[in-house]
């Protein structure tokens, strides 16, 4: 005989993953207040945590630099042209510049900044916390006496978060700079009106959020995936954690988690400069 569910008990089951979602982003946000509590706290900062936290800042923004630079100015340099010759075709060529600075540095910088820091840096790390967790060795740190929180997760948050902010602030002035040559040529004549121009789009609204969205993203980017991996639930630790279904879930439900979080920070930053 067969016994149907009760649509309580229905509801009940399909109310799971929203329950175990809302857990994970409740535990995230507890580990971000965490992080920025250790950020203004003067104990994070000894002689052994410095060590640490520049090792990590030195490792994720020097070997990200180089070829986020030179991405940032290939994109920017067909971007622009594309953007130019579009708006010349039109008889738009006097709204040239500010559709290049609107479109490059106040949208497509700062968020693809965080998104290379995250695919490049910040969710490896994840991985690898998850790893050590896994294996015991922040169990076996903390049982020597020292506080794993402070040694391994602390600077690479902060890592996560130096890097995205220098990545898309070089990258916006490196893209000033090449729509500025890319428009007007080798020259200086056009150096007022640019500047000019530039000051208007970036006035003091425009700016707060520019700045309010950059360090939103910076602070998704490196938060994210690193609480996942400390508040990660190892069903099997016996298994190898590349083996781990389980963990390979807890890391897709991270990167869907992180890109939600980029998606709602985009749309509160394109109403508040658009509406």
């Amino acid at each position: 005989m067969t016994v149907k569910a009760s649509p309580i008990a229905t509801l009940f089951r399909m109310s799971h993953p929203l329950q175990r979602w809302l857990a994970g982003s409740w535990r995230t946000l507890l580990f971000g207040v965490t992080m920025l509590s250790l950020l203004f706290s003067p104990g994070s900062y000894r002689r052994e945590n410095r060590r640490a936290v520049a090792y990590q800042i030195v490792l994720g923004t020097n070997a990200n630099l180089i070829w986020f630079t030179v991405l940032t100015a290939l994109l920017s340099l067909i971007l622009i042209r594309i953007v130019v010759v579009t708006a010349v075709s039109y008889g738009l060529s006097r709204y040239a510049l500010e559709m290049v600075v609107r479109v490059l540095v106040l949208e497509l910088i700062p968020l693809t900044a965080a998104l290379f820091i995250a695919l490049r840096r910040t969710l490896p790390d994840g991985v690898e916390l998850a790893e050590m967790r896994a294996r015991g060795e922040l169990h076996a740190m903390q049982a020597r006496g020292f506080d794993p929180i402070r040694l391994e997760f602390f600077p690479r948050a902060v890592a996560g978060i130096f890097s995205v902010l220098m990545l898309a602030a070089l990258s916006c002035i490196l893209s000033l700079i090449l729509a500025y040559v890319s428009i007007y040529g080798f020259n200086h004549w056009a150096l007022p009106g640019y500047t000019r121009i530039v000051g208007q789009i970036f006035n003091p609204a425009v700016t707060m959020i520019f700045v309010l969205k950059t360090l939103f993203f910076s602070l998704a980017v490196s938060l994210i995936p690193i609480a996942s991996s400390l508040y990660t639930q190892h069903r099997y630790p016996y298994l190898h954690p590349l083996n781990s279904r389980s963990k390979a879930a807890n890391e897709l439900a991270a990167m869907v988690r992180l890109f939600f979080v980029l998606l709602l920070i985009e749309i509160a930053s394109l109403m508040g400069n658009y509406y």
